[in-house]
């Protein structure tokens, strides 16, 4: 690949997240948006009025025969992402995978073999660790603020999911399960923060759907995910409530941290947000000098993306913290059927 110009993007998938996505490639300078794959004729339709530039096509399979791409951005519904991302690394493609990175360990495992194989990155969409406020979190935690970390909360509280393209997220046999969509984010979260503590090593889970007739879409979620030194994590969420709220609390030997976000939704550029920091002695309000919003962080996300096919650095989310999200949450869905503590 040439190391001069743009990064050249191909997205596959053209939903109302992969628009997103589209938007962000677009919008950040050292990216260039050449080809687009979706397979609904509205979808298409919309990317070519959108896009005029870029080439749009139906299969995926034909984007990456025919188009010159580095980059392949991958914005499919979950039960579709190892057909199609292995198909990418082995034409040679550097692949940005929306998260979860699979719905099945074994497939984690296969991509990152041939990512490894063809010498190619693969980077996992967790773009949370890219926000301005949950990323300086963990630079807080990492230089010491709370001293060694005890406990960690991770909650959510917002409306209903999106049915998504095809209602493909309200059916189990293409979603995986619920906790694979948002709260992957917050496992993922609740390891990076507790990183000194080690890897999770144990989960404990519970979940209630609020439908009779779908008691496999479990809208309240909770779990808690322990660490070899006793430390621990809660992850919570519930899909029956309002707006979208979301809170990160850090406690340690030495501090404690506070962090929150609310919106009228989770797509929107004018959030509120606060971090609270808390040395033992006296509590203060940290400044955030940026937007912090999960559209903020898909634009971050591609800007790092372009970085790393450039060599200029690593990425923030790889492959091996990618299988571990799932891998977490494969966990906590196996807590919840049977009741019991499950070993990860």
């Amino acid at each position: 690949m040439n190391g001069q110009g743009p990064v050249r993007f191909g997205l596959i998938g053209f939903g109302a997240w992969g628009r997103h996505h589209a938007n962000a490639i677009a919008a950040c300078p050292e990216a260039d948006l050449v080809a687009i794959a979706a397979p609904s004729e509205d979808s298409r339709q919309a990317a070519k009025q959108d896009f005029p530039s870029a080439d749009v096509f139906e299969d995926f399979h034909r984007l990456l025969d025919e188009s010159n791409v580095d980059c392949v951005d991958i914005v499919v519904p979950s039960h579709l992402h190892f057909e199609i991302a292995s198909a990418a690394l082995r034409s040679g493609r550097h692949v940005l995978l929306e998260k979860p990175m699979c719905v099945r360990l074994e497939d984690c495992d296969a991509l990152i073999e041939l990512a490894r194989e063809h010498s190619l990155h693969l980077v996992v969409g967790h773009e949370l660790r890219l926000s301005s406020m949950w990323g300086l979190v963990k630079e807080k935690v990492d230089a010491g603020f709370i001293g060694d970390p005890l406990y960690a909360l991770v909650e959510l509280s917002r409306n209903p999911y999106r049915l998504g393209s095809g209602g493909w997220r309200y059916d189990i046999n293409r979603v995986g399960n619920w906790i694979l969509e948002e709260p992957i984010h917050f496992f993922d979260l609740a390891r990076w923060y507790m990183a000194a503590c080690g890897d999770p090593c144990e989960v404990y889970a519970t979940a209630r759907a609020k439908r009779p007739e779908h008691p496999e879409l479990q809208d309240n979620f909770s779990a808690i995910l322990k660490f070899p030194n006793q430390s621990y994590a809660v992850v919570t969420q519930t899909l029956c409530a309002f707006e979208h709220h979301q809170t990160v609390k850090l406690t340690g030997t030495e501090g404690a941290l506070w962090a929150s976000w609310s919106g009228a939704m989770d797509r929107t550029r004018h959030p509120t947000f606060s971090l609270r920091a808390f040395d033992g002695q006296r509590v203060e309000a940290v400044p955030i000098e940026k937007m912090t919003g999960e559209l903020f962080e898909l634009e971050d996300q591609i800007r790092v993306m372009c970085e790393v096919v450039r060599g200029r650095r690593q990425p923030h989310c790889t492959a091996e913290d990618g299988r571990w999200s799932v891998a977490m949450c494969l966990a906590a869905q196996r807590s919840v059927d049977s009741g019991q503590p499950v070993s990860i």
